[in-house]
C-alpha cells in the first residue's frame, strides 16, 4: 500500500527499462543571484552575506545599496517578478530583474563574470529608483 505523499514504486519488467522522471534543469545563475541581491536589499540578509558572491567594486557599492535599504517595504515582501538577461561575451551575463512589492515596481540590473574558478560572481549592481527630470532632454510623458 502506497504511503501518502509518495509515489509507489513501480519495479520494471525483465527487459525493460526503468521510467525515468524528468530532471528539473539547475537554476540559473541569474535567478539565484537576483534573489540573493533582493535578500540584502531588502534587508532580509546581511550585505556580508554576498561577501563571496562579489568581485572588484561590487561589494562595495552593494554597501552603499544595502545602508539605504532600497527595497525594505512595509506590508507586501518584495519578490523577484521576472528576469532577463544578455551574455556580452562568454563568461559574462548582464542581467535585469523586475521586483516588486504589492503594487509597486522596481528594476534591478546587474552584472555577472564566470571565474576561473567556473564560479559566477556579481561584478556591478544598479537600482531604477525614481525618474529625474533632466533640463537638457525633451520631457516626452
Amino acid at each position: 500500500m502506497p504511503t501518502a505523499g509518495r509515489a509507489p514504486l513501480l519495479v520494471p519488467r525483465a527487459g525493460e527499462r526503468p521510467a525515468r522522471r524528468p530532471v528539473a534543469p539547475p537554476p540559473l545563475p541569474t535567478d539565484r543571484f537576483a534573489e540573493l541581491l533582493l535578500a540584502v536589499l531588502s534587508g532580509q540578509r546581511p550585505v556580508h552575506a554576498m561577501l563571496r558572491h562579489t568581485a572588484g567594486q561590487a561589494y562595495d557599492e552593494l554597501v552603499r545599496l544595502a545602508e539605504r535599504g532600497p527595497l525594505r517595504t512595509r506590508g507586501a515582501r518584495p519578490v523577484v517578478r521576472d528576469i532577463g538577461w544578455f551574455e556580452p561575451r562568454e563568461g559574462a551575463i548582464e542581467a535585469f530583474a523586475r521586483i516588486g512589492a504589492g503594487d509597486r515596481l522596481r528594476a534591478m540590473a546587474f552584472r555577472l563574470e564566470q571565474g576561473r574558478d567556473l564560479r559566477w560572481r556579481c561584478t556591478a549592481v544598479e537600482l531604477g529608483g525614481p525618474r529625474r527630470h533632466h533640463p537638457h532632454r525633451a520631457d516626452t510623458r
